[in-house]
Order: structure tokens, then sequence, then C-alpha cells
């Protein structure tokens, strides 16, 4: 996840890692989870993006003193 090796995750690190699943049900690759892309082959089209902001209000969360990066230990611990 931290591809730069500087011991923290910054938000596009962390967006970048957690979109492979994204990527892998996107199987006409067009950006966008149709229903029948996603589990149970229901729910809402899902656009990249939308994904990509659902992982930053996420990583928010995850960053608990607010330094714009995720250590180890904030990483280790369950989204608020």
């Amino acid at each position: 996840m931290d591809t730069d090796h500087d011991a923290r995750v910054s938000l596009l690190e962390y967006q970048d890692w957690l979109s492979y699943a994204f990527d892998a049900m996107d199987a006409d690759h067009d950006g966008t989870l149709s229903p029948a892309e996603q589990p149970g082959g229901r729910g809402k089209p899902l656009t990249r993006e939308a994904h990509r902001t659902r992982l930053a209000d996420a990583f928010g969360r995850q960053d608990a003193n607010k330094d714009g990066v995720l250590s180890a230990a904030e990483l280790a611990a369950p989204p608020r």
C-alpha cells in the first residue's frame, strides 16, 4: 500500500490500493459498476469517482490525528 516507502499511507495510495476490487468487478472497464457487476447482481450504478470519494471519507475517519496520512497504527485501527 505504501508505494513510496515513507512508512505512511497517503490518500492517493489508500485509494489506489483499495480500488483493486472495483477494477476487478468492472468487467467492461467502463469506470462504472453496473448492478450486474456488483455482488448479488443488484445495487445502484457506482462510478469509480464515487467509489474513490467513499474511500476518501473512510480515510478521513481513520486519520485520527488529521495529519493527512495514515500511520501503521491508524491503518490497524477500525474505521470510525
